[in-house]
């Protein structure tokens, strides 16, 4: 028994080490790899969603838009052309969730601050109030990095489309007028083809890092 062993010694492991081989083949063909969901209108409470794009159930895209940043410069969907970018509405007046937003939406900026495919764009909801001066003083104190982190104004009814009918993140508020919107705490992940990718509360510590773990997800789709 002993000299059957030894005369297929060899033989045995070199099936041992195919074996192996062959198995985590297998299991790497088999793992799934997490991937996350392409949101569409349809799929977002009715409340965020203007009634004009509630019934889209495929192909929403981001559409371009034409804002003015805390420098005062022109800034359109160009500028994330190739980006993985975060988005979401405030303004600068408000004492209730808008700094604790600002204060996570710059905990995420830190966390990419070296990641070149990574940028943000808060929006503020009141254009008329907040100009590129009130802005860039805002900027100034939240510690902003021009170019990775962007706060727009712009044309007010302009924001709202985008806030309810790009971005699926505000609500309708019925009492000020067509185009009055209550801002969320939502923050939005877009993805390089300008298609919503996530939903997370701007206020919430775990969602945070949700949105940071989803991002790398995110970012593995670009590098298979």
């Amino acid at each position: 028994m002993i000299k059957f062993f030894a005369k297929y010694k060899f033989f045995a492991i070199v099936m041992l080490f195919l074996s192996a081989i062959i198995i985590a083949f297998i299991y790497n063909a088999l793992k799934v790899e997490p991937q996350l969901p392409v949101y569409q209108p349809d799929m977002v409470t009715a409340d965020l969603v203007d009634s004009t794009v509630q019934h889209v159930r495929k192909f929403h895209k981001v559409k371009d838009f034409e804002l003015i940043n805390q420098n005062g410069d022109t800034l359109t969907q160009k500028e994330f052309d190739g980006f993985i970018y975060i988005t979401d509405f405030f303004f600068t007046t408000c004492q209730t969730i808008c700094p604790v937003m600002t204060d996570n939406m710059k905990v995420v900026q830190d966390e990419f601050i070296a990641d070149e495919e990574i940028k943000l764009l808060s929006h503020t909801v009141t254009p008329q109030i907040d100009t590129v001066e009130k802005l860039r003083a805002h900027a100034d104190e939240m510690g902003l990095i021009d170019g990775k982190w962007h706060m727009v104004t712009g044309d007010k009814k302009h924001i709202y489309d985008l806030a309810r009918k790009e971005y699926l993140a505000s609500k309708s508020s019925g009492d000020g007028g067509p185009y009055d919107l209550v801002h969320t705490e939502n923050f939005v992940l877009v993805d390089k083809e300008k298609r919503i990718r996530g939903f997370y509360d701007g206020t919430n510590d775990d969602e945070i890092e949700k949105l940071i773990k989803d991002v790398a997800i995110l970012k593995k789709e670009y590098q298979e």
